[in-house]
């Protein structure tokens, strides 16, 4: 059963140093950080209404309108960082999910919870922010690393979702391909070329990821 642990918007804010040339303390422009929401949440085809993007040309928009991110990640993440304090909406989700990883979620899948469906549309490729905002150089490459990116969907009906309720797997049209071995083909861990060429003519893959692969 996958459920929906907690709900998280954001709003854009700046915030740094505008003179500093460091990484981890020079001014930056982001809705990275995420608040929970409590009660239901409107969903339209960009996303959650309400969440805002700082940057539209690498985030939000259709294919990419809802980020979503394995909770029980959190558990591994406070062991290997004790030092940093993580909740849900760390690393800039909008749904935490329960029951759920890279490895049991895949390119296409649709899921429905009340009238609200969602179609798989990619990985979440790691940039950045996420090392900016944990204040930690390595983490954006420890996220890849380890596989623990989230993913993407794109909203096929609209309604409204609440912590809580459960989410539905209603179709499954490409069961070799989850997130996790996508994000083994992106980076170098398998190299079949063919494999490549399957995962690059998904019909359901984000065009982005598609143009990533050719």
């Amino acid at each position: 059963m996958i459920t929906i642990e907690s709900i998280q918007m954001g709003k854009v804010v700046t915030e740094g140093d505008p003179n500093s040339r460091d990484a981890m303390s020079r001014q930056w422009t982001s809705a990275f950080r995420k608040t929970c929401v409590d009660g239901a949440v409107s969903v339209n085809e960009l996303g959650l209404i309400g969440d805002q993007v700082a940057d539209r040309k690498n985030h939000g928009g259709p294919e990419k309108a809802i980020l979503c991110y394995a909770g029980v990640h959190y558990r591994s993440w406070a062991d290997e960082h004790p030092e940093l304090d993580f909740s849900a909406g760390g690393f800039g989700e909008n749904l935490t999910l329960g029951g759920v990883t890279e490895s049991d979620v895949c390119i296409g899948d649709r899921f429905r919870s009340g009238e609200c469906v969602l179609e798989v549309s990619q990985p979440r490729q790691p940039c950045w922010k996420i090392a900016r905002r944990w204040q930690t150089k390595s983490m954006t490459k420890e996220v890849t690393q380890t596989g623990r990116t989230g993913w993407y969907v794109r909203v096929i009906a609209g309604g409204s979702l609440t912590s809580g309720s459960e989410l539905e797997l209603i179709s499954r049209p490409n069961a070799d391909w989850t997130i996790a071995r996508a994000n083994d083909v992106l980076y170098g861990r398998e190299v079949d070329r063919m494999a490549v060429h399957a995962l690059m003519h998904l019909p359901e893959l984000s065009r982005e990821w598609q143009d990533a692969l050719a």
